[in-house]
């Protein structure tokens, strides 16, 4: 008789604290990058200009698709009008720019004052004949990522039906795509026989989340040696080859901060939401991959090789971090997804702090979490949504994690009481999605172990300690 164990309950816990985390209006960064003919203009206050100087850099030789419209005092007591002050810019930005799109972020001072952004920018739109897309990015209501998630959600309504959209010629230049993107140089047999391969009968797929091409072509690729075709990605390239979505098409999401995009598409678009796990880590992205061949019913043939092959090239990582513990303080809703992750590779969490928790969107990868702590023998982790840093800072210093995963802020007095950091910023900005980039993630996360071995070795160790106590 076979016995089924059940999957462990997670413990949740919500303290209600302050958003420590990056301002969300920083997901203008890579999205300007992403979509090349965009244009956002934030609107805000000074604070907001200096955020975004320091958190950007000053481009010299290159000039960033965003600008700046600070808010001035009269801007604040209603002295000026507001449709008439945007009107000037935006006339300004068509003239010296000419995007296909100018995406609006709201920041806290525009909800503070209850600027209609959403109410003006139909008729702005109408007068300047550019669309324009209106997406709340405000540090008072949402964590760092999740700019980018009302970002996609706010496009998600303009992607066009079959109806509205115009006809496409395809580029014979595409078939090739993967060969030039991955320099794979000349054929072998076994590619000339993936390239014949027809792709199976199923439902269309969109995929949404903002990657760079490289690792969001790699996905792809992923999925197209199971057969599986991509219909589309939210965003594209181009805001002017935004996909096609009808009623009825499967949707997946590659990461954790998307909720709202989800349900968006869900709601609005009436599309399916393929419930997966996050394609972060080996595992994860096996995970992804079969639970989207699952549901558009095509069999995954070669993933379960796929994976082993990647966990023995990770081996020199993981003789350093296996028998570890970590800390997430919580940033950038990636989370979950990386303890999950680093608990394959040996490692042991201690607490996953997080600033926002949708229970439903990441489900999948809650679950997936549970198993992955059940067949590793590893405790579960405490999740809390909204910690209180004052808490974690004393659950820190009774726990003695070899490393803690936490924002900017509190990494530097973190480190001078002698406690291993990295900073969760460079997750977001860094390749971490697939197979291939599993690598790049344990570079991170093993980073501050591997300076605090030089250190020793060099006898420097002792010395920073001593300077700490004074």
């Amino acid at each position: 008789m076979t016995v089924t164990q059940e999957t462990p309950n997670l413990t949740f816990d919500c303290e209600t604290g302050n958003y420590h985390t990056f301002c969300p209006i920083s997901c203008v960064a890579w999205l300007y990058q992403k979509i090349e003919d965009s244009f956002f203009l934030v609107i805000g206050t000074k604070t907001c200009g200096y955020f975004l100087q320091n958190a950007m850099g000053v481009m010299i030789f290159a000039e960033p698709r965003y600008a700046m419209a600070e808010l001035e005092e009269g801007d604040i007591a209603a002295q000026l009008n507001d449709y008439d002050e945007l009107k000037r810019l935006c006339l300004q930005i068509k003239r010296d720019r000419n995007p296909s799109v100018i995406v609006f972020i709201g920041t806290c001072t525009t909800e503070i004052i209850k600027m209609d952004l959403e109410g003006f920018s139909p008729r702005l739109e109408a007068e300047i004949g550019i669309p324009i897309v209106v997406a709340r990015a405000n540090g008072l209501d949402y964590a760092f990522t999740q700019g980018e998630d009302t970002v996609l959600a706010a496009m998600a309504n303009r992607c066009p039906s079959k109806a509205s959209a115009p006809e496409k010629v395809e580029d014979p230049a595409t078939a090739t795509r993967f060969q030039k993107l991955f320099n794979l140089g000349p054929k072998k047999k076994d590619e000339e026989a993936l390239t014949q391969t027809e792709f199976k009968d199923h439902h269309p797929l969109i995929l949404f989340g903002s990657l760079p091409d490289p690792v969001a072509a790699n996905l792809e690729y992923e999925l197209k040696k199971q057969g599986v075709k991509v219909s589309g990605w939210l965003p594209t390239k181009l805001y002017t080859e935004l996909p096609v979505i009808e009623e009825g098409y499967y949707v997946a999401g590659v990461n954790p901060f998307l909720s709202r995009t989800a349900t968006t598409l869900m709601r609005r678009r009436k599309c399916k939401l393929i419930g997966a796990p996050f394609p972060i880590g080996p595992d994860g992205t096996r995970a992804w991959v079969e639970k989207i061949c699952s549901v558009l019913g095509i069999e995954p043939q070669g993933l379960a090789e796929r994976e082993a092959q990647i966990w023995e090239s990770l081996e020199d990582y993981l003789q350093l971090i296996r028998g570890k513990s970590v800390f997430f303080m919580g940033d950038n809703l990636l989370e979950v997804s990386l303890a999950r992750f680093l608990i394959r590779c040996g490692m042991t969490v201690d607490e996953i702090g997080i600033p926002y928790m949708d229970k439903r969107y990441q489900k999948a990868e809650l679950d997936f979490l549970a198993r992955t702590c059940q067949e590793m023998g590893a405790p579960l982790p405490r999740i809390v949504e909204k910690p209180d840093n004052y808490n974690q800072i004393q659950r820190i210093n009774d726990l003695k994690p070899d490393l803690v995963i936490t924002g900017m802020a509190h990494a530097n007095p973190l480190e001078a009481r002698g406690i291993n950091t990295k900073w969760s910023v460079e997750f977001t900005f860094a390749q971490i999605h697939g197979f291939t980039n599993a690598r790049d993630i344990l570079e991170l996360v093993t980073r501050p172990l591997r300076r605090n071995d030089s250190l020793k070795d060099l006898g420097w160790d002792k010395l920073i300690k001593e300077k700490a106590l004074v």
